[in-house]
C-alpha cells in the first residue's frame, strides 16, 4: 500500500508526542523494575539474564525512543490512509498474503500488549474516540477504527524493542517490563489527549447510526436495520463512542458541558435490538401498562386494596426491575466486559431508586418507565455517571424533587402533575430516546409546564407576583439612579452624612414619586429640587441676606424632607439621627466666608446638572441590562403593614437568629462527591448544595424545603421567584396553602444559619448512587469474612 506524505492532522501530532512522552516514562520505569526484579531473583541465571537486559536497554534508550516513535507515526499513517474497496464477491477478490511464524508472533505479540493497555482504560478510550471521529470525519474514507488504538501502541512498542536487541531472552524480558509499566503510563496519556484535543478546540463527534446506504456500503459492513439500532461497538473501535460536551472526566465549567444538540454516544446493535424489544413488550410481561400510565380510579382503587400494607403495599404495584430481571439477557448481548458492569450498576440504581422512601409511589412508578432509556445512555456516554448537568440525570432527578413537593395526587395540582409527567415518561419510553435532544426537550416543558402551575396557584391567592415585580422594579430604578447620583456628585465637595442621604435616601422619595406622579409631576420637581437646595443650605453664608434667605427658606426645606421621608417610610431612629446631624451643619453654615457669586452660580449650575438629569425609566433597563439587587439590601421598609400581610411577609426582627435550631430528625446526612464514587466508573463533579450559604444561588421552582420557623420544622415548595431574584414566596399546607414572602436578605439568612435545607439531602440518582455503593461495600465485607 502506498502511504501518504507524512504530514498528519497537527492535533494527532500533538497525541503522537503526548504518546511518547509516556512511552519514554514507561521505559525508565522499566530499566528501575529490571534492577529491582534481579535483586529479588531467586535464580542466578534469571538475575544474569535480567541484569543484561537492564544495561543493554539503558544504552538503547534513546533508539527506543525513536524507534517507538517512527513505528506508531507509520501505523497511524498507514491507518488512515484510504482503502481500497473490494469489488467482487469471487476468489480473486480478496488477496490473500503468507506470513511466516514470526510475522504471526508480532501480531499476536502487539494484540496482547494493546489488551493489556486497553484493560486500563476502556473509559478514557472511549472519550479519544469520540474526538477522533470529529478529526476524521470530513475524510473521504475515514479509518475503521480508531488509529490511536491500543493494538497500534502495541505493535509500536513491539517493533522498538526489536531495534533495541535481537536477542529472544533479553526481548522478551523488555516486552514484558514494558508492557507492564505502559499499560499504567497509558490511562493517563489517553486523559491528556483528551484534554489536548478540547483545548485545541476540538469537537467530540457522537457516533450516529449508519446504515449500509448511509455509509456507502463499506467492505465487510453489516447492514444496521431495526429501530433506531446503533452500529456495533465492539473492541476499541468507534462503536465504543463517548458522548462529547465535557465527557466523563469533569469537563465543561460548571457541572458539565452543553449537551444540546447531539446525539447519545453509539451501543453494540444487539443490546439496542434487546433495549427496543423490551421497551415494547406487552404490558403484562412488564409488570406495567405500556400505553399509558394508570387512570385515577384504578390508581384510587388499587391504593384501597393495598391500604393496610401502608406504604410499602403500594410500593409493591410498582414495576419490576427490569434490569435486574432481565440481567442475563443483556450480559449476553453486551460483549465487552465495562458494559457488563455499567449493566450492573444501572441495576443496582434502579433497586434503591424503587424503593427510596423520599420519592412518592406514584412517581416511582413513572421513573421505573425510563430505566431501559437510562441504561442505553450509561452503555453509550461516559458522562452520564459524572456530569450532575447531563440532561438524563437532570430529567429523572427533576421527576423525582417535584414530585416529593407534593403531598397528593388525587386532586390538583398533584393529580395534573403526576398527569403531566406521565405523558413525557411516556413520550421517551415510546419514542426514539437516542438523542439528547429528546430529553432535553421534555426537561424543558417539564420546567415549562412547573413554572405555569405554579404561577397559577399564587394568583389564585392575588396579584402577588405584580406586586412582587412592581417592588423589585422600583428597587432597581433607586439603584440605577443612586449609581447616577454617586457620579454625578463625586467631584462636589459635602458632608458624608448628606452625600449618603441624597444618594441612598432621598433617591428612594424621587422614584418613588416618578412613579406615582410622573416625571413632570410638582411632587417630582419639587423632590429633585429639593437636593440642589438641601447641598446650598450647608454652603457658608457670610452676609445678612444670605442668612436671611436661608431661614426664610428653612421651613419649606424641612417640609419637603419630611414628606419625602414619609412617602418612603423612612425609619424615625434614622429620621432623628440625619436631622441630629444637618442641624449642626446649618448652625456651621451661617458662619465663615461665604462663595463668590461665580463660585456659586457655577456650583448651583453643577448641582442643577446632577439633580435635573434625566431620571432612570422602566423601559430603558430592559436596553441596558437589570442591576442585581444586593443580596444584604434591607427592603422590608418599602413595603406598607397591607402589603406584608397580603404578601406573607418574614419579618425578619421576629426570627431569633440567636436561638439554636431543633435538629431535624427526619433529615439525612448530606451527601459528599466521594459518597457517590463507584469504583471503575469516571469521578462524578461535586455536588450541588442541600444546605448552607449556597444553597440560595440554587434553589429551583417548585422543589420542596424544609423551613425551620416558630421553632418547628415545616415543610415549603418555592412558588415564585421574582425576576430580579429580589423576593421569593413559598407555600405550603395542602387544600389551604398559606404563603410565605422572603427577601433575598431574608433568604440568605435562613441560608446561611440553616433553617432552610433542601428536603432530600441528595438528588435522586445521587442517593441511589450512595445506597448502592453501601450496600456493595458490604457485601464484599461479607464475601472477605
Amino acid at each position: 500500500m502506498n502511504l501518504p506524505d507524512p504530514k498528519l492532522n497537527p492535533h494527532l501530532e500533538a497525541a503522537l508526542q503526548r504518546m511518547r512522552s509516556a512511552a519514554d516514562q514507561a521505559a525508565e520505569r522499566s530499566a528501575e523494575g529490571m534492577g529491582v526484579a534481579a535483586l529479588s531473583a531467586t535464580q542466578v541465571r534469571r538475575r544474569d539474564a535480567l541484569l543484561a537486559a537492564q544495561f543493554l536497554f539503558r544504552r538503547q534508550l534513546p533508539v527506543f525512543s525513536q524507534q517507538f516513535i517512527h513505528t506508531l507515526r507509520e501505523q497511524v499513517l498507514r491507518e488512515m490512509a484510504p482503502r481500497e474497496p473490494v469489488a467482487g464477491t469471487g476468489a480473486k477478490a480478496v488477496e490473500l498474503t503468507l506470513m511466516d511464524d514470526a510475522a504471526v508472533d508480532d501480531i499476536v505479540t502487539g494484540d496482547r500488549v494493546g489488551l493489556a493497555i486497553g484493560h486500563q482504560c476502556e473509559w478514557e478510550l472511549r472519550e479519544v474516540d469520540a474526538y477522533i471521529g470529529s478529526l476524521v470525519a470530513a475524510s473521504a474514507v475515514p479509518p475503521e477504527r480508531n488509529p490511536l488504538r491500543p493494538e497500534v501502541v502495541g505493535r509500536a512498542l513491539l517493533a522498538a524493542v526489536r531495534a533495541v536487541t535481537e536477542e529472544a531472552d533479553a526481548r522478551q524480558i523488555l516486552i514484558d517490563e514494558l508492557a507492564r509499566a505502559l499499560s499504567l503510563e497509558m490511562r493517563g496519556c489517553y486523559a491528556d489527549i483528551v484534554d489536548i484535543f478540547r483545548n485545541r478546540g476540538v469537537q467530540a463527534q457522537d457516533l450516529r447510526v449508519r446504515t449500509r446506504n448511509e455509509a456507502g456500503a463499506r467492505a465487510g459492513g453489516d447492514e444496521v436495520t431495526g429501530h433506531g439500532d446503533l452500529a456495533s461497538g465492539q473492541g476499541s473501535g468507534y462503536g465504543a463512542g463517548a458522548h462529547g460536551g465535557g465527557g466523563g472526566r469533569g469537563g465543561g465549567g460548571g457541572g458539565g458541558g452543553d449537551f444540546s444538540g447531539q446525539t447519545i454516544g453509539a451501543v453494540d446493535a444487539q443490546v439496542m435490538s434487546l433495549l427496543r424489544r423490551l421497551s415494547f413488550m406487552p404490558s403484562g410481561a412488564l409488570g406495567f401498562d405500556q400505553g399509558a400510565a394508570w387512570n385515577q380510579s384504578e390508581m384510587s382503587a388499587a391504593y384501597d386494596m393495598h391500604a393496610h400494607d401502608g406504604e410499602a403495599g403500594v410500593r409493591s404495584l410498582m414495576a419490576p426491575n427490569l434490569i435486574r430481571v432481565h440481567r442475563d439477557e443483556l450480559r449476553q448481548a453486551a460483549g465487552a466486559p465495562l458494559d457488563h458492569m455499567v449493566i450492573d450498576v444501572v441495576g443496582s440504581l434502579f433497586d434503591q431508586i424503587l424503593s427510596d422512601p423520599k420519592v412518592p409511589p406514584q412517581i416511582a412508578r413513572l421513573v421505573a418507565r425510563l430505566q431501559l432509556p437510562v441504561l442505553r445512555v450509561a452503555l453509550g456516554d461516559v458522562s452520564f455517571f459524572s456530569s450532575r448537568r447531563h440532561p438524563v440525570r437532570r430529567f429523572v432527578n427533576r421527576i423525582a424533587s417535584l414530585g416529593a413537593a407534593f403531598d397528593d395526587f388525587e386532586e390538583d395540582p398533584g393529580r395534573e402533575f403526576l398527569a403531566q409527567v406521565s405523558a413525557l415518561v411516556e413520550e421517551v419510553a415510546e419514542g426514539d430516546f437516542d438523542h439528547m435532544d429528546v430529553y432535553e426537550s421534555k426537561l424543558d416543558a417539564l420546567e415549562a409546564f412547573i413554572g405555569h402551575q405554579s404561577e397559577a396557584a399564587i394568583r389564585a391567592q392575588g396579584n402577588l407576583p405584580e406586586m412582587l415585580a412592581r417592588k423589585e422594579m422600583d428597587l432597581r430604578l433607586q439603584q440605577r439612579y443612586q449609581q447616577q447620583l454617586q457620579t454625578g456628585l463625586a467631584s462636589i465637595t459635602l458632608p458624608e452624612f448628606l452625600r449618603g442621604f441624597l444618594t441612598q435616601v432621598w433617591n428612594q422619595a424621587v422614584i418613588l414619586a416618578a412613579r406615582q406622579g410622573g416625571d413632570a409631576s410638582e411632587q417630582t420637581q419639587r423632590f429633585r429640587l429639593l437636593g440642589r437646595d438641601l447641598v446650598m443650605s450647608v454652603q457658608p453664608k457670610g452676609n445678612s441676606v444670605q442668612r436671611q434667605a436661608f431661614l426664610a427658606q428653612l421651613p419649606k426645606l424641612m417640609k419637603t424632607l419630611t414628606e419625602g421621608a414619609d412617602l418612603i417610610a423612612w425609619p424615625e431612629p434614622a429620621r432623628k439621627q440625619f436631622f441630629g446631624d444637618l442641624l449642626p451643619a446649618h448652625a456651621d453654615s451661617l458662619k465663615g466666608q461665604s462663595l463668590t457669586a461665580l463660585d456659586q452660580n457655577l456650583l448651583i449650575k453643577q448641582l442643577d446638572a446632577v439633580f435635573l438629569a434625566p431620571l432612570p425609566r422602566q423601559e430603558d433597563m430592559a436596553h441596558s441590562g437589570p442591576i442585581s439587587l444586593p443580596q444584604d439590601l434591607d427592603v422590608d421598609q418599602h413595603f406598607s403593614s397591607a402589603e406584608a400581610s397580603q404578601a406573607g411577609l418574614v419579618d425578619e426582627s421576629k426570627v431569633d437568629w440567636q436561638g439554636e435550631v431543633d435538629i431535624d430528625l427526619s433529615a439525612d446526612a448530606p451527601l459528599q462527591a466521594v459518597d457517590i464514587k463507584l469504583e471503575g466508573l469516571p469521578a462524578p463533579e461535586p455536588m450541588e448544595p442541600m444546605s448552607g450559604a449556597s444553597l440560595m444561588d440554587h434553589l429551583q421552582l417548585g422543589s420542596a424545603y424544609q423551613m425551620h420557623t416558630d421553632g418547628k420544622w415545616l415543610k415549603v415548595r418555592l412558588g415564585h421567584i421574582s425576576p430580579g431574584r429580589g423576593f421569593f414566596l413559598f407555600t405550603h399546607g395542602a387544600k389551604h396553602q398559606e404563603t410565605l414572602t422572603m427577601t433575598a436578605r431574608m433568604l440568605k439568612r435562613m441560608c446561611e444559619t440553616d433553617r432552610l435545607k433542601a428536603f432530600e439531602n441528595a438528588y435522586l440518582l445521587e442517593r441511589a448512587t450512595a445506597r448502592a455503593r453501601k450496600q456493595l461495600a458490604e457485601l464484599t465485607a461479607q464475601t472477605r469474612h
